[in-house]
């Protein structure tokens, strides 16, 4: 019997739609688009086994997003600060 992800989805019409303008959008970068069509497939009822398949993912990284989603709503989808040694040059070219 598969396993069913205790972080379970419900969204408001507000969320939806914002997920969906996210989802469909060939502007944002991809990890955006990503992690929120997971949060609508999630809604479905879909399991994480599920939509990593259609999503070609590993299923950890389903697994992770649903549980920020779920525990933070919308800002858990940001990235966080990371550890490590700061970039050498800045993002715009120079030193």
């Amino acid at each position: 019997m598969p396993r069913r992800s205790p972080y379970q989805i419900e969204l408001s019409a507000t969320e939806r739609e914002w997920l969906e303008s996210h989802a469909r959008r060939y502007t944002l970068p991809y990890r955006d688009v990503i992690r929120a069509k997971i949060i609508l497939l999630a809604a479905e009822g879909r399991s994480n086994k599920e939509i990593a398949r259609e999503l070609h993912l590993p299923r950890p990284i389903v697994s992770k997003w649903r549980k920020r989603y779920c525990r933070e709503g919308p800002p858990g989808l940001q990235d966080r600060p990371r550890g490590g040694r700061p970039p050498d040059f800045s993002p715009s070219g120079g030193v």
